[in-house]
């Protein structure tokens, strides 16, 4: 068995809601600003009581109880995140514990930024074939409230927080991958620990429109499909008019994509996690679809894999 299957997923987002209307009261922005740029409208802050590890855990449980697995089977856990409660001990580390997982799991924290989950569903794959187990545990969760700068509107609008997580398998159905990194430090960054998100609005999206059509004609190119075989689209949720230039680029209809922006922001290594939850549970995604995962973020990293549901 070489490729994965995810038997089912789950999310957990913060309580509170801030709104474009919200973000307006605090920086120089409008909603019709926000929204024409983006196709944002509400995102998730952790308030009092809330934190990284709460959400992940809380995600990781609804994943492991809608797959109704023994959580005993679980050998490896992965947490991306580049925002967790702690430098050391690893978020992963906090979750086997939490959860009572066996002694013997193998459990560590990815950084890739925003392409965070498709690093780690490639991770997670390899360690499972090369440890035999029976079912991994993946999680992107991100507080990324804590790293803004709530004086720079370009950037403190576009980011929430919450977690997704995913319980997966090995499988002899199909999975391809493509991953990739061109080293580069300016176009996203947390330069120190106290230090906030930097991003270069207009590089980001050049990057994005010019490498991730790339990608996705080359996944699917490996797996031997075309466009159209391709059931549904779940791209990194970073901004709408992202997704719309990727689908006119491929010749896909937007129906085929899931998007979710709207509600959430971008919530980086949790973003496509997130999507994938709510497509499940609107039963858009069903058994036997073809599903294409794409992401790019910090470091100039992109990945996107297909899968089989």
């Amino acid at each position: 068995m070489t490729g994965i299957r995810i038997l089912a997923t789950g999310k957990a987002v913060p309580k509170r809601e801030v709104t474009n209307d919200d973000m307006a009261k605090i920086v120089d922005t409008s909603d019709e600003w926000i929204k024409q740029r983006t196709g944002m409208s509400v995102r998730h802050h952790v308030s009092d009581g809330e934190n990284h590890t709460m959400l992940a855990e809380q995600a990781a449980r609804a994943a492991i109880e809608r797959a109704n697995i023994n959580k005993d089977d679980i050998g490896v856990v992965i947490v991306c995140t580049v925002s967790a409660d702690y430098y050391s001990p690893s978020a992963a580390c906090l979750i086997q514990g939490r959860l009572g997982l066996k002694k013997d799991v193998i459990a560590f924290d990815l950084g890739a930024g925003c392409s965070g989950f498709v690093f780690g569903l490639e991770t997670i794959r390899a360690l499972m074939m090369a440890r035999k187990e029976k079912y991994g545990l993946l999680i992107g969760a991100e507080v990324l409230s804590k790293k803004m700068d709530m004086t720079d509107r370009g950037t403190c609008v576009l980011f929430g927080d919450g977690a997704a997580a995913a319980v997966v398998e090995l499988s002899d159905k199909l999975y391809t991958s493509v991953i990739g990194v061109d080293g580069d430090e300016e176009m996203i960054n947390i330069k120190t620990p106290n230090g906030y998100i930097h991003m270069d609005g207009q590089g980001t999206y050049k990057f994005a429109v010019a490498t991730v059509p790339k990608v996705i004609e080359q996944v699917v190119k490996d797996a031997g499909l075309t466009y159209d075989d391709i059931d549904y689209y779940v791209m990194h949720q970073a901004n709408l008019r992202i997704i719309e230039s990727i689908a006119k680029k491929v010749k896909q209809p937007m129906d085929k994509f899931i998007v979710n922006i709207e509600k959430y922001g971008n919530t980086s290594a949790a973003s496509v996690g997130l999507a994938l939850d709510e497509a499940f549970e609107e039963g858009r995604i069903k058994p036997g679809d073809k599903v294409l995962i794409c992401a790019f973020g910090a470091g100039r990293t992109w990945g996107a894999v297909v899968v089989e549901m």
